[in-house]
């Protein structure tokens, strides 16, 4: 049973009780992300994500992870392009001392200078990490290139640049700015005690600013670039994205499907063509990623220099057939039932009650019921996948970024 309960103080509540089980995860979710940033402060959100385990008014960074392992606790947080999330999974029985440690981080950590230049140095070695991995490089260059012009397009990490410039003023001026009351959700899943989970929360949340200015979605249409990035690298990496489905389109599940069909799973299309019929790759996949205002739909490849034209001539085939063709009835069978079972199997801990239910009332302001997103993909029709497969089978509306070790002419290769 799911509860939704508005707190006094303006901020959400999502419980989930879960009785059968022993443990519960608890979220504070907050609706900011790379989106709400300016370009001179790119990256803040995820450098506080960071911070708020760097010390607060009581406990110093050790002592926060010291309390978390005494309590048989895991703790961690996440930024997204469009919410930062801060968590912790525990046993039941300790839920009370779980829930007093991440709401001390999150309401009283103090942004130590000495921390706060030590963590910058830190998120600089994770963009070298980045760098160093060209499939995580190339899809945020990628997304980049189809948000162009939208706060979409801002990478959750940020630059160096910018995030070198990022003062503790500006965290307190950001935080005092977005994470206000109507911005908050608290999820919890699990066994837990709802009068005391409310009890522990209201109080605190109280002193935070009311409400923020709502954000107006900045809009603009997606043109096709390609981008050759050169690398020492075993391997060339392609990448090729166009603009997909926003979080509560009519066609989310049709597209959820398509992206099955076409790369989502061993038996896709891209997978037999380019890996098993013609050896051109060993990775090769699609995905769909959904945002409040907008999504963007991907094809990634990496394959040895010399075939990476053959890679992309073999997408571009799969696409036509897709176009000329649509999908069949027993591709669409098999793409419901691992859409079923991928959701089902990710809802079966409190982590993954807690972190859906948390996303979809913070975004979205509701929460959706596991037989409410059964039905959706059930009722999906070969004719509604063919009606999404429209906004992905022109290959002439892709933006492409090959990553290589030499020189590659790739605009001619996505005529």
């Amino acid at each position: 049973m799911i509860i939704t309960k508005k707190l006094s103080c303006g901020a959400v509540m999502v419980l989930e009780h879960m009785p059968h089980v022993q443990s519960a995860s608890v979220g504070i979710w907050t609706r900011t992300g790379a989106v709400n940033e300016a370009k001179n402060t790119a990256g803040i959100s995820h450098l506080i994500e960071h911070m708020m385990f760097k010390g607060t008014e009581t406990r110093n960074a050790k002592q926060i992870a010291e309390d978390a392992d005494k309590i048989g606790s895991q703790m961690n947080a996440f930024t997204t392009k469009e919410s930062t999330c801060y968590y912790i999974k525990t046993l039941a029985s300790n839920i009370g001392k779980s829930t007093d440690l991440l709401m001390d981080m999150f309401m009283n950590s103090v942004f130590d200078k000495n921390e706060l230049a030590k963590e910058k140095l830190v998120i600089i070695e994770e963009m070298k990490m980045i760098e160093d991995s060209p499939e995580d490089d190339i899809h945020d260059i990628v997304c980049e290139q189809v948000f162009k012009g939208t706060p979409l397009a801002q990478p959750v990490i940020g630059t160096k640049g910018s995030v070198s410039s990022i003062t503790q003023n500006r965290i307190r001026s950001y935080i005092e700015n977005e994470y206000t009351r109507d911005s908050i959700v608290v999820s919890v899943a699990g066994k837990f005690d709802e009068d005391e989970m409310a009890g522990m929360i209201e109080g605190k949340l109280s002193r935070l600013k009311e409400n923020k200015a709502a954000a107006v979605p900045a809009e603009a249409p997606h043109s096709p670039t390609h981008r050759v990035k050169a690398k020492d690298i075993e391997q060339a990496h392609i990448c090729m994205g166009t603009r997909g489905v926003k979080l509560e389109d009519e066609r989310f599940y049709a597209f959820a499907a398509l992206n099955n069909i076409l790369g989502g799973s061993m038996s896709s299309r891209l997978f037999q063509s380019i890996r098993e019929e013609k050896g051109l790759a060993y990775s090769v996949y699609s995905s769909s990623g959904s945002f409040v205002d907008d999504g963007i739909f991907s094809i990634y490849a990496a394959v040895s220099h010399e075939k990476a034209a053959d890679a992309i001539s073999a997408v571009k085939d799969e696409l036509e057939k897709l176009k000329k063709d649509g999908v069949t009835e027993a591709e669409l069978s098999a793409a419901r039932e691992q859409l079923k079972g991928g959701y089902i199997f990710g809802q079966e801990n409190v982590n993954g009650r807690m972190f859906a239910n948390g996303k979809n009332m913070t975004l979205l302001g509701r929460v959706y019921l596991p037989e409410e997103v059964i039905a959706g993909v059930d009722k999906v029709t070969v004719e509604d996948v063919e009606n999404a497969a429209m906004l992905v089978n022109d290959f002439s509306k892709y933006s492409a970024t090959l990553i290589t070790n030499r020189r590659a002419d790739l605009k001619k290769w996505m005529l």
